[in-house]
């Protein structure tokens, strides 16, 4: 596997591929998501989150 970050531009279903790799951060925690495990992340924040626990902790901060 290359290791590489990828970019990617997330829609609400679903996300496109600007830069290759093989792999996004989580914005949260910083660990690595593998393009075929990612399933969270935000279209407004343009954010990727490693799972639902995640995703909620940055709704959390976003709706004090």
């Amino acid at each position: 596997m290359s290791k590489k970050k990828a970019k990617l531009i997330f829609k609400h279903n679903y996300f496109e591929i600007i830069e290759e790799g093989d792999h996004v951060l989580c914005a949260i925690s910083g660990k690595e998501i593998p393009l075929q495990n990612l399933s969270y992340w935000n279209v407004e924040l343009q954010e990727a989150y490693f799972s639902p626990i995640e995703a909620n902790e940055r709704y959390k901060v976003l709706n004090k």
